[in-house]
């Protein structure tokens, strides 16, 4: 018999890592992004009354000490009332955005309208559609058939290098449309899905890429300039729409947040309350000591939703915020190789 043992078959080691990685990244991208709020904060409201009772169960917390619970109450009573007045303001700052002039609101009225007149011009359609998720469909058709007619125009170039470059330029971008409609082909696409997209989308560098080969070209026929032209322009408004998208976004999602910590605020003032009454008798907790550990848990749990939302939100509304941060081509996640006209660069920081 042969001493010598086969491998195992299998995947190499290194698939088994990136496999790894990649589930690993899609779950802090779920619970950055793309995870429900509310069903988020409900998970780690109930993992929080699970630990509390395992850490009372292990002996490492207790709730037997009246003069450390009701301290506890008191600090608690007090950071609640001070969320929810940081909340009101938040509230506040939102609503002076909404209230305005008629010569104001016109202006802003008018540069939706002269948005939406420019997405019918560069994508052709008779009217621009209302639905997030369409406009972003629509543009992204738009980029790839302008990337496709800037392929078709340096077909008969003689400069091979030129060629291969704006060829592979060309392909890269109708890859990262054909992946926006990928993204959309669902039956359960939300509004959300539109502006989550569209952050993903490399608008930025194809620009700045686009450029750059239009402008270090040697030769360029008027055909492959005017190609250019309308390449960059469909990206540009790309966009100016996902800024738009962000905008309304973050606006209504404020105002939701706003609304929810209210909504668990009153309910975690009493809990708190509640925890100074129930130690509050001379003779120490008013309830049976085989049941204080789940009811002090269940009280603690109740205060601390209004901190688990704000967490939650402001954990969405400052990723988006700082993977759009930036206007135009700018790149400042990481070091950029100007020689390379590679655009699928994705950032999920």
């Amino acid at each position: 018999m042969d001493s010598t043992q086969s491998e195992p078959a299998g995947e190499p080691p290194d698939t088994n890592m990136e496999r790894r990685s990649a589930l690993r990244n899609r779950l802090l991208e779920w619970v950055k992004v793309d995870g429900d709020r509310l069903f988020l904060t409900i998970g780690i409201s109930v993992g929080v009354f699970v630990l509390i009772l395992v850490l009372n169960s292990i002996g490492a917390v207790a709730f037997t000490n009246d003069n450390s619970v009701t301290r506890m109450a008191s600090g608690m009573i007090a950071g609640t009332f001070s969320l929810v007045t940081l909340v009101v303001s938040v509230n506040q700052l939102i609503l002076s955005q909404e209230f305005s002039p008629a010569s104001e609101h016109r202006n802003r009225f008018s540069g939706v309208m002269e948005f939406r007149r420019d997405l019918e011009e560069q994508t052709g359609v008779s009217t621009a559609p209302v639905e997030p998720t369409r406009v972003v469909e629509v543009l992204a058709e738009a980029i790839g058939d302008r990337a496709s007619e800037l392929s078709d125009s340096v077909a008969n170039s003689t400069d091979e290098e030129f060629r291969q470059q704006v060829t592979q330029y060309a392909k890269s971008v109708e890859d990262s449309t054909k992946w926006i409609d990928e993204a959309f082909d669902q039956s359960d696409v939300e509004a959300f899905d539109a502006l989550s997209v569209a952050v993903e989308y490399a608008d930025g560098w194809q620009i700045h890429v686009a450029r750059r080969l239009r402008n270090d070209a040697s030769e360029l026929t008027d055909e492959t300039a005017a190609t250019f032209d309308e390449l960059i322009d469909t990206i540009r408004l790309f966009s100016t729409a996902q800024e738009h998208l962000k905008t309304v976004y973050l606006q209504r999602e404020l105002a939701k947040f706003s609304q929810l910590t209210i909504y668990c605020g009153i309910p975690a003032v009493l809990s708190s309350i509640s925890i100074a009454l129930l130690y509050g008798d001379i003779g120490g907790a008013t309830i049976s000591t085989r049941f204080l550990p789940y009811v002090t848990s269940l009280l603690v749990t109740i205060v601390l939703v209004p901190l688990v939302l704000l967490a939650v939100f402001i954990l969405r509304t400052a990723t988006v915020t700082r993977r759009t941060s930036t206007v135009g081509p700018l790149l400042l996640q990481r070091p950029s190789n100007e020689k390379s006209v590679q655009v699928t660069i994705n950032d999920t920081d």
